[in-house]
């Protein structure tokens, strides 16, 4: 399954107090892999909330948007070691942390677990509908289908999507409305990077055991009501048989 895109910030700020005014430095790390080139470095400096110069490793120079920034830039610009000190922070800042943030966290995956019900459609001329709901999975990229008696199903259904929960993993849903066949077979195909290959859940019609509870106990209840009422009727009849009419004067 292809790798999904992935785009990240590492942030750094430092920050300079005095008088009253306030100065800081941000240094950014934009990079959507370890290669060095795919790394972008920013260093900013700011003052009172004002972003004052910049140096990008794209331009590979500062740049000033104040007019005091514009002759601290260009003072910059002309101190050879300033430049390039600054240009090896892409390397030496950079894809350093980069790297851990691959090995620690970023190449990391936890498998998915599905649950595979049926629910009452709201509308439409289907009368079931399955749902596929996957949970506690990452990283967050997924592919969820439908297979029906061997074929991919490309109809009739609709997908959340994938939704982070609190503990830093990630669920989906997937509904399938659906007129059913008998002896068919509906499964729910699961990929993901944590698989080494796709996981099939395949749909069970059979009633779950909290179901069939409630229908052994609902049978069980009438039953003993309609013994209940058959006691009472013998009892009736029999008192019936017993009495002496008086007639009346």
């Amino acid at each position: 399954m292809a790798s999904s895109f992935l785009s990240f910030s590492l942030l750094f700020i430092t920050v300079y107090t005095a008088d009253g005014f306030m100065e800081y430095d941000v240094f950014r790390c934009q990079f959507n892999s370890s290669k060095l080139e795919d790394i972008r470095y920013i260093y900013s400096t700011y003052y009172n909330k004002l972003e004052i110069a910049r140096f990008d490793s794209v331009v590979e120079k500062y740049v000033g948007f104040t007019e005091w920034g514009v002759k601290v830039a260009d003072y910059w610009n002309k101190d050879t070691s300033e430049l390039t000190q600054r240009k090896a922070e892409r390397e030496r800042y950079c894809q350093h942390n980069i790297g851990l943030w691959f090995y620690y966290f970023l190449t990391k995956s936890v498998k998915p677990y599905v649950v595979l019900h049926s629910v009452a459609p709201s509308a439409g001329n289907h009368p079931s509908m399955l749902v596929c709901s996957v949970y506690s999975f990452y990283p967050k990229h997924i592919i969820v289908k439908w297979v029906r008696d061997g074929q991919e199903v490309t109809s009739d259904i609709t997908s959340t999507e994938e939704m982070p929960d609190t503990d830093w993993y990630y669920q989906i849903h997937s509904h399938l409305e659906y007129t059913p066949r008998s002896g068919e077979k509906i499964s729910c195909k699961v990929e993901h990077a944590s698989l080494s290959e796709p996981l099939y859940t395949d749909w069970d019609p059979s009633l779950p055991e909290s179901e069939r509870n409630k229908i052994a106990i609902g049978a069980s209840g009438l039953i003993l009501g309609l013994i209940l009422s058959l006691a009472g009727f013998i009892y009736y009849k029999r008192k019936s048989r017993g009495r002496i009419l008086v007639p009346s004067s």
